[in-house]
C-alpha cells in the first residue's frame, strides 16, 4: 500500500542471502496462503488493489520462519493494529496458544510516527514478536 514501509530492500537482500521468500495472497475466510517468490514471479493486483504472486509454489503458514506483518499503528506491547480484515490474526490464530515463540515470528514493519502509547487489544489479535522501524535502521 502506498503508505506503508517500502519491503523492496529486505526482499533484495533476503534473496542475495539465498532465502526463499513466500507472498501473502488473500483466500477465503479472512485467511491468508503464502506463495513463494522468485525475482521471476509476476506479480498482479487483486483484490484491496495489492499485488500478490499470480503463481508459485505455496508453504503452511506455521511452517515460515518469519512473517513481515503490515500495521497502521503499534504500541511498545506488540500489539498492532491492521487495515481491518483480521487476515493475519484469523491466519495465526495458533500463535495465542503458543507459551513461547518458535515460528513463525511476526515482524511489523513501521514508520515510528506510528508508535502509540497503548493499544486496547482483542482476544482474538496476535501479538507481534518485534516491530522494527526506521529508527532500528537497516544493519549491514
Amino acid at each position: 500500500m502506498p503508505d506503508e514501509v517500502d519491503t523492496t530492500e529486505i526482499l533484495a537482500r533476503a534473496w542475495s542471502a539465498g532465502k526463499r521468500i513466500y507472498c501473502p495472497v488473500v483466500a477465503r475466510r479472512r485467511r491468508l496462503r503464502f506463495v513463494e517468490v522468485t525475482r521471476e514471479t509476476t506479480l498482479v493486483r487483486r483484490g484491496f488493489g495489492l499485488l500478490e504472486p499470480e503463481a508459485g509454489a505455496e508453504i503452511e503458514p506455521l511452517e515460515l520462519d518469519v512473517v513481515v506483518v503490515p500495521l497502521t499503528a503499534f504500541d511498545p506491547y506488540r500489539h498492532r493494529i491492521g487495515m481491518g480484515g483480521g487476515y493475519y490474526d484469523c491466519t495465526f490464530a495458533a500463535l495465542r496458544k503458543r507459551r513461547t515463540w518458535l515460528k513463525p515470528k511476526l515482524v511489523g514493519v513501521a514508520f515510528e510516527c506510528q508508535k502509540v502509547p497503548k493499544i486496547k487489544a482483542n482476544s482474538w489479535d496476535v501479538p507481534l514478536f518485534e516491530v522494527i522501524t526506521e529508527r532500528h535502521g537497516m544493519r549491514r
